[in-house]
């Protein structure tokens, strides 16, 4: 008998053992939880509700991310329309007002652009009423300065190189990290490191 109440002792502690422990893990999970919701509470309307962009260089993706949130406490939403694009979403952009209907809007063909190897990034501004635009003269944020130029600023203090800056085919969306490779370095198949 002293050997089935030491089991049923010992049963009923690994219960209460293991009872705590799903009961701790269960508590740090709710908290975890509600700090997480508590972070997004700072500014909600400032949260982008938009795809996130995949595929881009780590250091790329997390100045894209810093570049958001800055452009955030300055009473500005930036949005990142493109990031990584494959050599076939290239090429058809670039046969548009070629081969195919629309606007010219890039010379580069597939492999030729900074975002076919991870390393840049379109934005937009989203006004107040919710609307996406690539307005360079807004200045929703009142503070005399236009909006567009605000973010391009905090792009380049972040490493950014903006097409906008370019001579012969301005890319006013535009901002690339190109580590200092060209394009044909990255075609031949060299790689910026994955941190700085």
């Amino acid at each position: 008998m002293n050997k089935t109440k030491r089991k049923e002792q010992q049963k009923r502690k690994k219960s209460l053992r293991l009872w705590l422990i799903a009961t701790l893990l269960l508590s740090i999970l709710y908290v975890w939880l509600q700090q997480k919701e508590s972070t997004y509470e700072i500014w909600p309307e400032h949260i982008q509700d938009v795809t996130p962009i995949t595929g881009l260089h780590p250091v790329v993706a997390e100045s894209e991310e810093l570049l958001v949130r800055k452009a955030a406490r300055r009473g500005i939403e930036v949005v990142i329309t493109h990031g990584y694009r494959s050599i076939e979403e290239q090429d058809e952009l670039f046969n548009q007002g070629r081969s195919n209907a629309g606007n010219i809007v890039t010379n580069a063909r597939g492999g030729e652009s900074y975002h076919n190897y991870g390393l840049a990034i379109d934005f937009a501004l989203r006004t107040p009423d919710g609307d996406v635009v690539w307005d360079m003269e807004r200045d929703d944020n009142g503070n005399s300065q236009a909006d567009w130029r605000e973010v391009v600023d905090m792009a380049k203090e972040l490493g950014f190189t903006w097409g906008g800056d370019w001579a012969n085919f301005p890319d006013y969306p535009h901002l690339q990290m190109d580590f200092g490779l060209s394009i044909n370095e990255l075609k031949r198949g060299k790689r910026p490191p994955e941190s700085p």
